[in-house]
């Protein structure tokens, strides 16, 4: 088998993963077994599945990626694919996962930032208080550049819902369509009803595919420089999730070049998240939890 036996079911958000450690890169998941084990009502059930290793097992990365790794101090790596199995470069909720993941297996307590590779750069990730609204075990993830398309350039459309939505390409180390709703310019239906049992359809199509947000602003106090939004969100590979990390990042982005406003608290329907843009980067900060450790057959 390509995939450890002992394996641990993961959430962020509700983002939810079967993880396992490989410390001797023993293990090289293969897409129909990944597909089976993530499979909700043949196998454990999960978005996507995450292998803990270390960077120089992981086959598909080359050897400026080690370098960026051995030079940032990385001892993990966070091998991420999405429920069919395919790979996928980065996962924010993954990430925090991730982590909490590596500091129960070691013991590690305290606020010790944490290095993760990933094969959209390192990642830094830092433990934070518990907070009321956002829970427990909050990592702040440190989600590296972005880079946003022409505003409104993509023309999204969705089967089964009527009307479309203006779309914004951001590359947040893997692609993303982000739509406003509930706006002036968006003739899809109110976010709740919008129908994501099938992939939505981006014009003019981006070739590798995207995961697309849907985000309705719900409150912006321009002199806090803090606003409110509720986001839906369809993952390639997966389908609709409850929550996706990277596209949380993507849609703070968007509402930041569309209003100006720079930090957000954005709810997804597996909780709620805090996200800071800057010019330079974005940070994502929200909760993880290690649900079972599972042995299969």
């Amino acid at each position: 088998m390509s995939i450890a036996t002992t394996v641990y079911k993961t959430q962020g958000t509700g983002n939810d993963f079967v993880m396992f450690e490989d410390i001797d890169g023993d293990y090289d998941p293969q897409p129909k077994e990944i597909a089976a084990v993530c499979d909700r009502h043949f196998g454990i059930g999960a978005d996507g599945l995450i292998r803990v290793t270390r960077p120089q097992y992981v086959k598909d990365i080359g050897e400026e990626e080690l370098k960026a790794c051995a030079d940032g101090g990385v001892e993990w790596f966070m091998d991420y694919r999405n429920a069919d199995g395919s790979i996928a470069q980065m996962c924010g909720n993954g990430s925090r996962a991730t982590a909490l993941f590596i500091r129960t297996m070691h013991g590690v307590d305290g606020d010790e930032p944490l290095k993760l590779g990933t094969r959209a750069g390192v990642k830094t990730l830092t433990p934070m208080p518990d907070d009321d609204e956002l829970g427990a075990h909050l990592f702040l993830v440190d989600m590296g550049a972005w880079r946003i398309g022409d505003v409104d350039a993509h023309v999204v459309t969705v089967a089964g819902s009527d009307g479309s939505g203006k779309g914004t390409f951001v590359d947040m180390g893997n692609p993303h369509v982000v739509t406003v709703v509930e706006d002036a310019f968006s003739t899809l239906p109110v976010l709740e009803d919008i129908d994501l049992t099938s992939a939505p359809v981006v014009t003019p199509a981006i070739d590798e595919g995207q995961n697309v947000e849907f985000v309705r602003i719900d409150e912006i106090d321009a002199g806090e420089d803090h606003g409110e939004a509720t986001m839906r969100v369809f993952e390639r590979g997966c389908g609709e999730t409850l929550s996706c990390g990277t596209g949380l990042c993507a849609t703070a982005v968007v509402l930041h070049a569309k209003t100006g406003v720079n930090h957000w608290r954005i709810t997804v329907r597996g909780g709620k998240v805090d996200v800071d843009v800057t010019g330079d980067d974005v940070m994502l900060t929200g909760p993880a939890a290690i649900v079972a450790k599972i042995e299969m057959l």
